[in-house]
């Protein structure tokens, strides 16, 4: 590949194949859009049957509607993925289930579920991608974690802030571990318009002050689902083939400092 020649940013992903979990609403949707203007295919995967049906419509990506609670069912749907878009270059892990509870209300069902979900999902989709991600040229993995990972922003987030955390060092160790054939980052979202947020923002309208949760924000807003799928757009993008173990923080500015 010459690396030193400009991509087209409207063919930035021609030929690439990925795998894109949360692909039926939200940031995941949002990205899976982002990956088929760019000319990618995609397998997208999902629990939401009707949801995914609808983002595979829009895309033109191949739905696999798989518990990413249950290994065999990722083990498989990586499998499916790789023989129907005849192999894989990439990896998103966008995912994720969040839960707000106390220590002393959190069941242990529940701080197993959003580890489930949130850490030991994306471990069983990168090893069951890597036969075929290995030998790949631009091979790649994002894994979408969370500004709550880096500063957590008080009581009731231990499970999916320590899921979040967790898959942050996880995400270092594999940039460590695949180099130099496969990369390896981060996205840590802040506060976004999806559907896992909207009853937060519900009632909250641009102009407004914002919410003693948003003055938190440098940019004092939540993101649109797109903005955080720019980021994790690139990062899965041959214009950061020199990029590997990055955090990339795309929250408005509540953990800068």
């Amino acid at each position: 590949m010459d690396r030193e020649r400009p991509h087209d940013r409207n063919a930035r992903f021609q030929g690439r194949r990925i795998y894109l979990t949360g692909a039926a609403s939200g940031i995941g949707l949002a990205t899976a859009r982002l990956l088929a203007e760019g000319g990618a295919a995609l397998a997208l995967v999902d629990l939401d049957h009707a949801g995914l049906e609808r983002a595979a419509a829009e895309t033109g990506g191949r739905p696999f509607v798989a518990d990413l609670r249950d290994g065999a069912a990722i083990d498989g749907s990586v499998a499916a993925a790789a023989a129907a878009l005849g192999g894989l270059d990439g990896v998103i892990n966008c995912a994720g289930v969040g839960h707000g509870a106390r220590l002393e209300t959190l069941e242990p069902a529940e701080w197993e579920r959003v580890l489930a979900v949130n850490l030991s999902a994306p471990y069983r989709v990168c090893r069951a991608a890597l036969p075929w991600l290995q030998g790949q040229a631009d091979a790649s993995i994002v894994n979408v974690a969370s500004g709550m990972a880096l500063l957590p922003t008080g009581p009731g987030v231990s499970a999916y802030a320590a899921s979040k955390g967790g898959l942050i060092s996880f995400t270092k160790a594999l940039a460590a571990e695949l180099a130099p054939q496969i990369r390896a980052n981060v996205v840590c979202p802040g506060l976004a318009s999806t559907p896992m947020t909207a009853g937060l923002l519900q009632g909250h309208s641009s102009g407004d002050p914002p919410p003693p949760f948003l003055a938190q924000y440098a940019l004092k807003r939540a993101a649109d689902a797109t903005e955080v799928a720019q980021a994790i757009a690139f990062l899965s993008s041959r214009e950061a083939s020199y990029i590997t173990g990055v955090v990339l923080a795309a929250d408005g500015g509540r953990t800068f400092h």
